[in-house]
């Protein structure tokens, strides 16, 4: 546990106040309509949503998850995440202008637009209680679970005192603010949390104990981690760590934030957006941060860790009052901050308030709105008046920031709720992904792909069945097959619902075209069928911007995969390497520019 001093405090307090202050500034805009309150009257600039997206993202279970992956794993095993760039850049050069065009209020909303019929507002109100509520708990509670580590190793506060703490003026301010007040905090919040981040990886990595950069390259704990890419010669973890991410996890798996064709919180920011040049250069300013220059300061933390506090035994021993069930190599990042000086110990702090509010408020207010839009004003007021709903969306705010703080405090791992969220979400992505560009997707896809990957996943993981068929001794097949297992069984279900199925109505569909106009030879044949009956549903004759997406896209991550690996190659030393990243870094960013302006979009 350590001591804060009176300047620690004075940061924390400015700070709380600050984020406070603007939530009750905004407070009478936010609340004068739902639009407002939840998107804010779409008026936002791509600047100002890309900031809110990297820091919505910039959570205190991510240093946590990062931490336990590299301890575990190695800085290659972050490719778990790291994979999700395919998803992010496929979002920013294809969807995110489909999204802005749709104009809905929720990504929910957009079941309606696409689907027709019963099966359509089922699966929209249906999601909103299991995503907006469920899921969205579950996703929180791991945030709040994160908070409670570093309460308790740090503070010494016991769970239930953090996640009051931690709670309450992020509830306030979340509730009073809207959607307004969340992007204009998570502005501040972003360099306080990145600034943070930064000075506490300097620091750690020269401590004495560790002894600079080069010192704790030349651990024995650390020197078999640093690699980027796994061991080739280590077909287990090749496959696990890298195969199965870049070949099937990044478009097969729907995931809080990473979202295959865009969705949640990352939509809702699209849809804010002034307009679908501002879409895309969210999202892409968004991806650049998040994966090309974030990172390196969590994982140095992780390294240094692994001097100071080599396994977990060392950690219990350091911090005796931690209880053996909240215990984990997530808990080393916590552990390292304790040896902060004072001024950048009440800074770092700060940060990860900041970390923990923007992403608890963010989730509240996407949460919320789901409860508002999706299932209280379809299912229990149609008529409701913008007042009411601006209440009920303040009310569900509370009410989910409530469930998830009970939920946390018998959580145990930031890791191990990550992976069984991915495979939950197992097969689901594809259909995220076509059901904009083929018309014979249907509701009813949608709800066989949810329904089969939700209880597939329970069956493996609370049941016998999964260690019958994929443990690690004595299981029928390896282990790592578990992800691509859900994932196929999964897609052979919902196709096989798709043509046992009927199609969408005619009409449902020539709206559905005639509004977001998404082009391609899944179209062909509702296009040549509205010929055929005179119905003018192609408004524009561009050419179709898919292939030129996906170029854009490929190059992206190139842009990004390569500006990331240059900066860890810099920071190893190895001048080589960087020098050559850095390189094709910047012949990739050119190719990209040349490739946008040809999609007739613009970064700035």
């Amino acid at each position: 546990m350590i001591t804060l001093s009176t300047f620690d405090y004075i940061l924390i307090l400015v700070f709380f106040s600050t984020t406070l202050g603007i939530g009750f500034w905004v407070s009478k805009r936010s609340g004068k309509n739902s639009t407002e309150f939840f998107l804010s009257g779409r008026s936002m600039p791509w600047w100002l949503l890309g900031v809110s997206m990297v820091a919505t993202t910039f959570s205190t279970d991510t240093p946590n998850l990062v931490t336990d992956i590299v301890r575990t794993n190695g800085v290659s095993g972050n490719w778990v995440w790291w994979a999700f760039l395919i998803t992010g850049l496929l979002t920013v050069f294809v969807y995110a202008k489909l999204w802005r065009k749709s104009n809905v209020n929720t990504d929910l909303e957009f079941y309606e637009l696409r689907y027709g019929g019963k099966p359509a507002k089922f699966l929209r109100q249906f999601r909103a209680i299991y995503l907006g509520v469920i899921f969205n708990v579950i996703t929180m509670s791991a945030v709040t679970l994160a908070a409670i580590k570093i309460g308790g190793i740090m503070l010494g506060l016991d769970p239930w005192q953090t996640v009051v703490s931690a709670g309450f003026i992020t509830v306030i301010f979340s509730a009073v603010g809207g959607f307004k007040g969340v992007v204009y905090t998570d502005f501040i919040l972003f360099f306080v949390a990145m600034g943070g981040a930064i000075g506490a990886a300097y620091y750690l990595v020269n401590l004495p104990e560790v002894g600079g950069i080069q010192a704790m390259m030349a651990s024995e704990h650390v020197a078999d981690k640093l690699s980027i890419l796994p061991d080739f010669n280590n077909t287990q973890a090749l496959i696990t760590l890298l195969i199965i991410p870049l070949a099937v996890q990044w478009w097969s798996s729907w995931y809080p934030g990473a979202e295959p064709g865009g969705g949640g919180y990352i939509a809702q920011r699209m849809l804010a957006s002034k307009n679908e040049d501002h879409a895309i250069g969210a999202t892409f300013f968004f991806n650049i941060m998040h994966y090309a220059l974030r990172p390196w300061p969590w994982i140095l933390v992780a390294l240094a860790s692994l001097v100071v506090f080599p396994d977990i035994a060392s950690i219990q021993e350091a911090f005796p009052n931690i209880s053996e069930d909240k215990l984990g190599h997530d808990l080393a990042y916590s552990a390292m901050l304790t040896k902060l000086p004072s001024g950048l110990l009440g800074l770092v702090l700060t940060s990860l308030i900041a970390a923990y509010m923007s992403t608890i408020s963010t989730q509240l207010n996407w949460g919320s709105s789901y409860v508002v839009y999706d299932f209280y004003k379809q299912q229990i007021n149609p008529n409701a008046s913008e007042k009411r709903l601006v209440a009920v969306g303040r009310i569900s705010t509370v009410v989910l920031m409530v469930l998830s703080a009970l939920l946390a405090l018998l959580l145990q791992n930031a890791l191990q709720l990550f992976e069984l969220l991915l495979v939950f979400g197992a097969g689901t992505g594809l259909v995220f992904i076509l059901r904009w560009f083929w018309w014979r997707i249907n509701a009813w896809t949608e709800i066989a792909a949810m329904f089969a990957s939700g209880i597939i996943s329970l069956l493996l993981k609370l049941t016998p069945l999964g260690t019958y068929l994929f443990d690690a001794e004595k299981g029928i097949f390896p282990d790592w097959a578990e992800f691509p297992f859900v994932v196929a069984i999964t897609t052979a279900i919902w196709l096989l619902a798709t043509y046992a199925t009927q199609p969408e109505q005619k009409e449902v569909l020539y709206d559905f075209y005639k509004k977001i106009q998404p082009g391609g030879p899944g179209w062909n044949k509702i296009v040549n069928n509205a010929k055929k009956e005179d119905v003018a549903i192609v408004n524009t004759y561009e050419k179709w911007s898919v292939p030129s997406g996906i170029l854009a896209m490929l190059l992206g991550c190139v842009l990004i995969y390569s500006t990331m690996f240059a900066t860890g190659y810099w920071i190893y030393g190895t001048t080589t390497k960087a020098i050559v990243l850095t390189i094709v870094a910047i012949v990739s960013g050119y190719l990209l520019i040349k490739v946008w302006k040809k999609m007739k979009a613009t970064i700035l």
